[in-house]
């Protein structure tokens, strides 16, 4: 059977037209510009050093300083602030640290209940932390949305407000939404770029030194050697997201997947009238391939998601940012949301890699008999997450015994991704039998449910 999306499909010549003018930059980083910060000249010494200017790497420095302002912090940063996946994700800033409930207790189901409270703590300081930042946060929750009549029965597992369809498309009005569940508290929006712009002002305000254009090349005990000079430390966070890790040791736990988004012009008086959408939340479909969409300050739509793509080799590489079929898709799905924005452009097209790994969920380390520490796998839900990340490592480089530290899902590591050709092989596979299920109204080959039954299916 078709999807939603095939069954309402717009005609080519309008896909071809919506993209037509649009360029291959990120808005949210060309909307937000910032301060810059000279690169490492020669060799230094200090305190903490923590590789990566994303939010995991700044929140770690940040919160560094204000628990012990006399702490000398130096980050070092490859390119510039935000400039890979902090900067170029769709803004949902999510109190769950577990990837949704069925992730979440089917791993850990003995702490779930605490972890639900420890995210939506992590939320609600986050909250306070950006409070006099300009970051355009706004709590606004998520409303998840059934797009096929077998989804409606899915959506009885969501906590939140049941809306029926004229109750959905009262909030958002799609001819593609049939029911949805809107969880007000438990996820804001934020303006990705502005939020890692502002981190690192925060962060250098309270004395941290941050170093871009600055690549580290190893790690020799706790020294960082870059191609700018070397950095020695007596306390090392390593926060690299999807590029490589500087310890060989993680290096097979996570892999970079490709997410791809469009960004419209500023919509209309007329074409906002058309969609409703004031509340302004988030909002993504049920299917196993999910798309996310979320409104702007300045009256745009960010729209994503779908295709996720993994190239042979776990390489990041900016040519796989151009994908015209992926976009010409996304334009053709958007424009079978919302079909009376048919006269709509967008503006911006790009993509970024998403370090994904096999828990779906960050995991923590330390190494080097306690003076390094690491966080990686966010697996796209790192806004929010990030912080708490920060705080682990903090904690495990101080040699504090805390509740965080004390969690089964921060001292189990995933289970790794094998070698090559076997990764793509199962990339491939798994793709297909999600993609089968989306044809299928939801049901799970035998492969897929295999892969469920080992913990390494995506089930959220």
């Amino acid at each position: 059977m078709r999807t939603a999306y095939e069954r309402h499909a717009p005609a080519a010549a309008l896909v071809e037209r919506s993209l037509a003018t649009s360029v291959p930059r990120v808005f949210w980083i060309e909307d937000a510009p910032g301060a810059s910060y000279e690169p490492l000249a020669g060799d230094i010494t200090a305190d903490l050093v923590v590789v990566g200017a994303g939010y995991c790497g700044l929140w770690t420095a940040l919160l560094a300083k204000r628990e012990e302002p006399s702490l000398d912090v130096v980050v070092v940063e490859a390119g510039s602030v935000g400039w890979a996946a902090s900067g170029r994700n769709g803004g949902f800033c999510e109190a769950s640290l577990t990837h949704g409930e069925g992730n979440g207790r089917s791993r850990w189901p003995g702490e779930y209940d605490d972890l639900v409270r420890l995210g939506r703590e992590n939320l609600d300081g986050l909250e306070r932390d950006v409070a006099g930042l300009d970051v355009d946060f706004a709590r606004v929750g998520e409303l998840d949305v059934a797009t096929e009549e077998h989804q409606l029965a899915w959506l009885d597992e969501l906590d939140g407000e049941r809306l029926d369809t004229a109750a959905v498309r009262a909030e958002i009005d799609s001819p593609l939404f049939l029911g949805g569940v809107w969880d007000r508290e438990d996820c804001a929006l934020v303006h990705p770029a502005k939020l890692a712009r502002e981190l690192a002002r925060a962060a250098t305000e309270a004395g941290v030194r941050i170093h871009e254009q600055t690549r580290a090349l190893a790690l020799e005990g706790t020294t960082v050697r870059t191609d700018r000079g070397v950095v020695r430390a007596e306390r090392v966070a390593l926060a690299t997201n999807a590029f490589p890790s500087l310890l060989r040791r993680t290096r097979l736990l996570t892999i970079p997947v490709y997410d791809y988004v469009l960004m419209t012009e500023p919509l209309t008086t007329e074409q906002r009238a058309a969609i409703g959408w004031r509340h302004g939340q988030g909002f993504g479909d049920l299917a196993n391939q999910f798309h996310y969409s979320r409104p702007t300050a300045d009256g745009r739509i960010l729209y994503g998601g779908y295709d996720a793509v993994y190239h042979p080799g776990r390489r990041v590489r900016s040519g796989y940012e151009d994908r015209p079929e992926t976009y010409r898709r996304l334009a053709s799905h958007f424009l079978a949301t919302f079909p009376q924005l048919e006269d709509v452009r967008f503006s911006h097209r790009w993509a970024g890699a998403i370090d994904t790994c096999t828990q779906f969920v960050a995991f923590h380390g330390l190494a080097r008999d306690g003076r390094v520490a690491y966080a990686a796998g966010f697996t796209g839900l790192g806004v929010g997450a990030t912080r708490f990340a920060a705080q682990v490592m903090l904690d495990r480089l101080a040699g504090r015994d805390t509740e965080r530290t004390r969690l089964t899902m921060v001292r189990r590591h995933p289970l790794p991704f094998p070698p090559e050709p076997l990764t793509s092989l199962g990339v491939t596979v798994m793709r297909r039998g999600l993609d089968r299920a989306d044809h299928r109204e939801g049901r799970r080959g035998p492969v897929i449910h295999a892969l469920d039954a080992l913990g390494l299916g995506f089930d959220s």
